[in-house]
């Protein structure tokens, strides 16, 4: 069961769209301000982060900052979701590196598909590291064949 970090500071919104999402199927941890939901991101490492952006204590931006620091959270696909709809501020947000930017009030289908959308991402993201892993590993025994092939050669022609 996929796993989706919530940090928004308005409790009738985020028990709304807390409910949204564990109507299909997922796994949703709260965070009422920033801080609170760059502790949870560092503890629980979520596959999806959605948060607000203005918030007290940290805001948005103040949490994909954060996150954007540390290699274990840096990953997790971020989607802003805030009431601040204007060009600036998604491109603002968007060049932050935040994956996407909802708009609220938001509508249940959009929230999955764009959900699900930063999941399918990070899904892909993962199948790509783990063959690169396996392709270095491969290419590490490959060469320890070869070298051990080679001594053995040398040695016979001494």
């Amino acid at each position: 069961m996929k796993k989706i970090l919530l940090i928004e500071d308005h409790p009738q919104m985020r028990e709304n769209l807390q409910l949204m999402l564990e109507m299909e199927g997922f796994t949703v941890r709260t965070a009422e301000h920033g801080r609170q939901g760059v502790n949870l991101a560092r503890s629980e490492l979520p596959d999806v982060i959605l948060c607000d952006v203005m918030m007290p204590e940290l805001d948005g931006y103040g949490v994909i900052k954060a996150l954007h620091n540390e290699a274990e959270t840096m990953n997790i696909p971020f989607i802003f979701l805030t009431a601040k709809g204007e060009r600036t501020d998604v491109r603002g947000g968007m060049n932050l590196g935040a994956d996407d930017y909802l708009t609220k009030p938001v509508e249940q289908p959009e929230l999955l598909a764009r959900t699900k959308s930063a999941l399918r991402v990070k899904q892909l993201q993962d199948q790509l590291k783990e063959r690169i892993q396996l392709q270095q590993t491969i290419n590490q025994l490959h060469q320890g064949m070869l070298s051990e092939h080679w001594q053995k050669t040398l040695g016979q022609l001494a």
